[in-house]
């Protein structure tokens, strides 16, 4: 039965070639997934393996986000007789300014600005200077090689660095200099050690500090010996420091990974349904051979067991081109992602031998699975029946799936309706339970619904073309099955994409909605998110004439109740740049105070007066009171407090705002004021001024921008289902071989026979469009109405793309058909109906 197997995979390979390709595509997707992320992480690793190099003891603060290391902790290290050497850090995000006067830009990378340490000073390898000196006076610094190439800088060139918490200064460049990490579009820049603390701290603490011993103990001794005298800090070893970094990396890479792996699961799912597909029709093509072993002596689990063999061969081949195509998909991302200069570190791929194992068990599995149902019903035919010519083309009733789908529909729905009316992870689940009934409901009643929806489809698409109009469509729901198992492939990826689409126009729809109802400002002041609005700015622009209010918006992280929480410091009046509602109280921010949304503050158990006590990461308190209580404001969040208290709370080293409201007097200029207040943020480098419309503007296209990278992950499953259909015509047409020959015997002409094709292909491909967009469009529903309290509004459906995708996939139709529909024209009509 092995040789039988053998002998059927070799005398059909165009049929072998297109199984293994579903196979391929599924695989390959996992494949890179690893590839990608397993290459990151190596890099990774080799790049931390030099972070804290000759470091014995770090010691940080205990709470992250913290001011940093008292310089007093400093002294006390020095003074340890175990000691050698102690460096403290000072560094800190700096933007710099390029030889073509623009801020340089580091797609994902850090920019930043640290302390230069002398060769005899420092700890671990100090930096090699390839041209010029290191910085010894204020105004100057030293570059990394990638940095000053990216910037278009050379030694003597002057520019400007803007330090976010203290402005713009002018800098000469005095050095260059190399180091292992000068990958990713990192910027790195040297400062004079006095002016780097001056640049970077508040003058009485530091980043961190590190310790090498004097080799009397070793780096666990070192560190509790330093830990006993320094009971408030964090103290680890150089080892433990490398480890953290390298966890933080890796939990990173671990949502890339999964989130790669989430589309290669979608794209195996679908692969599985269009296996499934084509092994059934290989069998009810093969059912007379397969009778014919069973006559001569073959039991049914050798019958079985020759198309499980089969599926064997086909999932192993599939998976090792799979795991050479997911190398190559793996190299294309990553050049992708560094044409949109993401700043990733560069290295040699990584083909870890978990990655093959994985690749070639799933795949081998899913082939395995998806034929094991077709084997099983072949083997339990008896040989007489399977004999006759007609049994190929029944079937069993579709009676009792359908009605178990109908069943799963109903309760499908209801769960979904049910987590529509709530928000938060519960709503969520109820909705994700109810997107998953309803999609095993459809995979159930497609067959039943197939043949009514396609019939009427048919009715409208067939009509213009005759008597081969009405042969299409009746092709089409002849085998109601083959034709529901086709079309499912399509209407995953196209539910998923319309799911997307929801998505993201709802997204955009609620921006809109919250900028066009709740900022009445003029203009927007905005910054990279990484360091937003510099200080300084609002106030230039305030001084600005035909400026009635400039208010800044300010991120507060603090602790209150023991919880952390994130409100914001409003630097102004809210009156004529926000519109707000007041429920109770005052929104005036004089003074020491807190106003709260209605639903926080009923959270919280405030009421006017409660006094609220608030705390940093560096244990200060500020006690204010609730002032005023307002309707929930999704720009003003939660909670919001004064400039007075955000500054008590906030080292000023570390304030930035995050936007900036400008409004104008009466009677300004509108247009005119513009120009002058660009003047007036010029000198802020990274500044942005945009009217309320280039603002939604900007939050569109960053929407866009992640719903392109997921349209982009999608289509592979959608090209997977259309590369199913063509599999299905395909055996559809050697399956109907001696039926086209009639048709062409008796005076069809072989473009008639094409037509045919195209129009079967168009009416399933249509079908699956249909019921995939329709599913789509009602768990975008659901889903966005989960998300009201996290911003998401409004509920907007993308008719556009709606439209598009239901034509498309007539073109898609059409497509899929041309080589089936080209081999079918090709039949021979005597030697296909005497079967040869």
């Amino acid at each position: 039965m092995r040789k039988v197997s053998l002998r059927n995979l070799a005398a059909h390979k165009v049929r072998l070639v297109l199984t293994v390709l579903a196979v391929v595509l599924g695989t390959a997707f996992v494949t890179g997934s690893f590839v990608f992320t397993d290459t990151l992480q190596r890099t990774f690793n080799g790049l931390f393996e030099d972070a804290a190099k000759g470091v014995d003891v770090r010691v940080s603060a205990q709470e992250q986000g913290s001011i940093g290391v008292p310089l007093a902790d400093v002294a006390t290290v020095e003074a340890l007789p175990s000691v050698r050497a102690v460096v403290p850090a000072v560094d800190g995000q700096i933007v710099l300014l390029g030889a073509d006067k623009a801020p340089v830009q580091t797609g994902g990378a850090p920019s930043m600005g640290s302390s230069y340490i002398p060769p005899d000073q420092a700890l671990g390898e100090p930096e090699t200077f390839v041209a010029g000196t290191p910085p010894t006076e204020p105004g100057q610094i030293a570059l990394n090689e990638g940095g000053a190439e990216r910037a278009g800088l050379t030694v003597g060139d002057t520019t400007q660095v803007l330090v976010p918490a203290h402005g713009v200064l002018g800098v000469t460049i005095s050095g260059i200099y190399s180091v292992p990490t000068d990958t990713g579009g990192f910027v790195g820049a040297l400062f004079p050690a006095a002016q780097a603390t001056e640049l970077f701290t508040d003058g009485a603490h530091v980043d961190y500090v590190d310790v090498a011993g004097d080799g009397s103990l070793s780096q666990e001794q070192l560190r509790d010996e330093l830990a006993a005298a320094l009971p408030d800090a964090k103290v680890q070893t150089g080892a433990e420091v490398r480890e953290d970094v390298k966890a933080e990396v890796t939990s990173a890479l671990k949502f890339m990974n999964y989130f790669l792996l989430a589309f290669g699961a979608i794209a195996l799912l679908v692969g599985t349904f269009i296996i499934y597909n084509t092994f059934s029709m290989i069998v009810a093509q093969r059912l007379r051979e397969l009778a014919l072993l069973r006559a001569v002596g073959a039991s049914r689990g050798q019958v079985g067991r020759s198309v499980v063999t089969e599926a064997f061969i086909v999932g192993l081949l599939g998976s090792l081109i799979g795991i050479g195509a997911g190398v190559l998909l793996a190299y294309g991302l990553r050049a992708m992602l560094n044409a949109f200069d993401v700043g990733l570190p560069t290295g040699s791929l990584q083909l870890e031998p978990r990655t093959v194992i994985v690749a070639i068990v799933i795949g081998v599995l899913v082939t395995v699975v998806s034929a094991y149902a077709p084997a099983r019903r072949a083997s339990r035919i008896p040989p007489v029946a399977a004999m006759r010519e007609e049994h190929a083309s029944t079937g069993d009733s579709l009676r009792v799936r359908t009605v178990v789908g109908v069943v799963f529909a109903v309760l499908g729905g209801a769960l979904l309706v049910l987590g529509s009316q709530g928000t938060g992870g519960s709503a969520a689940a109820t909705v994700g339970a109810g997107a998953a009934v309803l999609i095993l409901a459809v995979l159930l009643g497609s067959p039943a619904l197939s043949r009514p929806v396609v019939g009427a489809l048919g009715a409208v698409f067939a009509r213009p073309f005759g008597a081969v109009g009405r042969l299409a469509r009746t092709n089409a729901v002849r085998n109601p099955r083959r034709t529901a198992a086709t079309a499912f492939a399509l209407t995953l990826g196209l539910m998923l994409v319309t799911v997307i689409g929801v998505f993201g126009s709802s997204a955009k729809a609620s921006v809109d909605e919250l900028v066009d109802s709740g900022i009445s400002a003029d203009y927007i002041l905005t910054g990279p998110p990484q360091i937003g609005v510099p200080v300084g700015a609002a106030d230039a622009v305030a001084e600005v004439p035909g400026v009635a209010d400039a208010v800044a918006l300010k991120g507060l992280p603090v602790t209150i109740d023991d919880e952390d929480t994130f409100g914001t410091g409003i630097g102004g009046q809210l009156d004529g740049v926000i519109d707000y509602e007041l429920r109770a109280g005052s929104a005036a921010l004089d003074g020491d105070v807190v106003v709260a949304s209605e639903s926080f503050a009923a959270e919280k158990g405030w009421t006017l007066g409660t006094p609220v006590t608030m705390s940093n990461k560096d244990g200060v308190v500020v006690t204010a009171p609730v002032t005023g209580i307002l309707v929930d404001n999704q720009i003003l969040g939660n909670w919001f407090t004064s400039e007075s208290v955000y500054e008590q709370l906030v080292p000023a080293v570390m304030r930035a705002d995050l936007a900036v409201l400008v409004k104008a007097a009466p009677g300004t200029d509108i247009p005119a004021l513009r120009g002058e207040l660009e003047k007036a943020s010029d000198p802020f480098l990274v500044v942005q001024v945009k009217d309320r419309e280039e603002f939604k503007g900007e939050q569109a296209q960053q929407i866009n921008t992640l719903l392109a990278v997921l349209y982009g992950l999608l289509a592979l499953a959608v090209v997977i289902a259309v590369l199913g259909i063509v599999n299905t015509l395909a055996l559809s047409v050697v399956e109907r071989r001696r039926e086209i020959g009639m048709l062409r015997a008796v005076g069809m002409q072989r473009p008639q026979v094409r037509r045919i094709i195209y129009l079967e292909s168009v009416l399933i491909a249509v079908f699956g469009a249909a019921v995939g967009v329709l599913l789509g469009l009602a768990f975008g529903w659901g889903f966005v109405r989960t998300l009201a309290d996290e911003g998401l509004g409004t509920v907007a459906v993308p008719w556009g793309q709606v439209v598009a995708m239901l034509l498309g996939s007539g073109v898609v139709g059409v497509l899929a058909a041309l080589w089936p529909a080209v081999r079918a024209a090709r039949t021979k009509p005597l030697e296909a109906i005497a079967g040869i």
